[in-house]
């Protein structure tokens, strides 16, 4: 009589998770823990990609070569299914390899500079492709055939996408991104060399046991929405998502950690997003030039700009920013009553001025700008002089006169 075979053990999800995240230790010195946290969920990710709507694309990124990008790439590599290591593919070569017949791959793709760097051009094709791929229903579509025979053909675009380069990425892909700013690594910190022909099949056997787990844990799944932080909603949610879903899998202390590293990493991407040069002139305005008042002559917003020291508003392409360019950027925002932000005329000491208004800029601050800090920045302190409630202050130097809010309602009425 043959006996029914013994299901294998099933695996301790969290210590899995835990011996990944040793391995990435060994070879990779992240900035932070919610780094670590970070990449070893990423890697759990792509084995079960059929379980999520959408996948994170992961970005190691730094300002200066090496910093441990393409480390992080090959750690990255030995861990999830299928790699496919693409430096300058095309966009026609990764949507018919994801559309293959050989399984899905996971793109690795070092270099992302050469392709979205400011020299590279706008290679529209290949960011449509890692857009479209962020989303299980994504498809990329192409004519096929020859000559009058030809026909629209789906190819799906779905798949796990990590990235390495130097500087930032087209702001429609850093928000799809799970975003790690790479550094170099300080004298003290320490990895170990990573040598391919040993450790690679240590990393392969980690690889096996995600996969095995992902077989276990998948059907669980079906239907499961994690509990996100608070305020984290919208594209970072769905960034999150399938991350969050996996540390809640895992278990132990792995759902707590993965909090605690999306709203850390999340709050920093924010923080430190230049993508939307737009939405970085927002913020300084409020939190450098405004700081509260009321209305602000355009001659004095672009001292103030200017004056901010890590801000690019001293050089835009070689020139500063100019009152055309402000009204420009402004202009693609709109006011609470649904208008373009434009510049009005402001009464001063010395007569009338064009500027900007507080009231026309709050509905974008409060839309599209990061929480403000505790204490507002005080680079605009000197071109504006101390503002104070209930005071009309005039600037000698420009003879123009600062109104605060307290005495907003007096002075329209002028």
């Amino acid at each position: 009589m043959t006996g029914t075979a013994t299901p294998a053990p099933a695996t301790d999800g969290a210590e899995l998770l835990d011996a990944v995240e040793h391995f990435h230790r060994r070879f990779n010195a992240f900035p932070t823990e919610a780094a670590y946290v970070a990449v070893t969920l990423w890697d759990a990710h792509a084995h079960l990609l059929d379980a999520f709507d959408s996948t994170p694309r992961i970005a190691f990124l730094s300002p200066e070569p090496g910093s441990g990008k393409s480390r992080a790439l090959e750690i990255v590599e030995t861990l999830v299914p299928q790699p496919m290591v693409a430096v300058n593919a095309s966009a026609a070569a990764l949507f018919r390899a994801v559309s293959g017949m050989d399984g899905r791959p996971t793109i690795l793709f070092d270099e992302i500079d050469t392709v979205f760097g400011p020299k590279a051009g706008d290679n529209e094709e290949l960011r449509g492709f890692l857009n479209a791929g962020h989303r299980r229903s994504g498809v990329t579509y192409r004519c096929v055939g020859d000559g009058a025979n030809q026909s629209v053909q789906a190819f799906p675009s779905y798949c796990a996408v990590a990235v390495a380069g130097l500087g930032s990425l087209p702001d429609t892909i850093l928000t799809r991104s799970v975003i790690i700013r790479m550094r170099r690594r300080a004298p003290n910190e320490k990895v170990e060399p990573f040598r391919q022909r040993i450790h690679e099949k240590q990393g392969h056997a980690l690889r096996d046991r995600l996969a095995a787990w992902a077989e276990q844990v998948r059907p669980a799944l079906e239907g499961k929405w994690p509990d996100m932080p608070e305020g984290i909603t919208d594209r970072p949610a769905d960034v999150w998502e399938p991350l969050l879903t996996v540390a809640d899998a895992a278990g132990g202390t792995w759902p707590q950690r993965a909090r605690a590293a999306c709203v850390e990493l999340v709050n920093a991407a924010a923080e430190d997003d230049k993508a939307s040069l737009g939405i970085r002139l927002l913020t300084d305005l409020r939190d450098h030039v405004f700081q509260g008042a009321d209305r602000m002559p355009t001659a004095v917003i672009l001292e103030c700009l200017n004056a901010i020291e890590d801000a690019p508003w001293g050089d835009l392409s070689g020139k500063p920013l100019t009152s055309r360019g402000l009204s420009r950027m402004l202009g693609e925002y709109v006011t609470g009553d649904n208008k373009p932000i434009k510049p009005r005329s402001i009464r001063t000491a010395s007569g009338v001025s064009r500027g900007y208004y507080a009231e026309d800029l709050a509905d974008a601050w409060t839309r599209y700008c990061p929480p403000p800090p505790p204490k507002s920045a005080t680079a605009a302190t000197s071109a504006t002089s101390q503002l104070t409630d209930g005071a009309d202050v005039a600037d000698e130097a420009t003879g123009i006169r600062y109104i605060t809010p307290a005495s907003a309602t007096t002075a329209r009425s002028a």
